[in-house]
């Protein structure tokens, strides 16, 4: 009788994860939606949509027919983000994703795509590729409908191993929402444009 006791509590903790994970997984057309909020308006109808299947797996949710590629929001972290990039620019991306699944932190898979791309087995834009981020607390994102309300947007337009003295760019922000170069001098230097944030009210802390 305890082996069939402890057999039930095995699978009790195999399963209730898997289940809570599906529970939150919004539908297909909510997270293609609530993707697609990243992307410039005049180039979401054709933007390819990836994003998360009802067990967590990460799939393709809609095929493009332009250059845009939106990722949908992770439904297993406590923040809403969303990103939508030039396609030149999967290559590094989806290199990012295989080394965050393999347990590399954020700094290892950086050095680990600077040395590649050095290398020349991985492939970088040719040209500026444009990256647009929106993110913010889980509440600016309705899971029913894929209407976002809100967030903070940062800009990203990527030109490999560009510096200072060939843009002109500082190396640091100067004033809210000025550009300025990120990584300069690396496969992944890319110009950055952060919103504006609103003060807190006086009394907030």
């Amino acid at each position: 009788m305890r082996s069939i006791y402890s057999m039930f509590w095995v699978l009790t903790l195999i399963i209730a994860p898997a289940a809570a994970l599906a529970s939150q997984v919004p539908t297909a057309k909510a997270q293609i939606a609530g993707a697609l909020s990243a992307a410039p308006e005049d180039r979401r109808e054709g933007a390819t949509v990836l994003g998360y299947s009802e067990d967590g797996e990460f799939i393709d949710l809609r095929e493009g027919s332009n250059e845009m590629i939106c990722l949908a929001d992770d439904p297993s972290d406590d923040r809403f983000h969303v990103t939508c990039y030039h396609s030149s620019l999967e290559p590094y991306i989806a290199r990012g994703r295989e080394l965050k699944a393999e347990g590399l932190d954020g700094t290892e898979r950086l050095d680990v795509r600077h040395k590649e791309a050095d290398d020349g087995n991985l492939e970088m834009p040719s040209s500026p590729a444009t990256l647009y981020n929106l993110g913010g607390d889980l509440e600016i994102f309705n899971a029913t409908t894929g209407e976002v309300s809100g967030g903070n947007w940062v800009w990203s337009v990527y030109i490999p191993y560009a510096t200072e003295d060939s843009t002109g760019l500082p190396t640091t922000p100067q004033l809210a929402g000025a550009p300025w170069i990120m990584r300069p001098g690396t496969a992944s230097s890319h110009i950055m444009v952060v919103q504006p944030r609103e003060p807190a009210p006086e009394g907030d802390e």
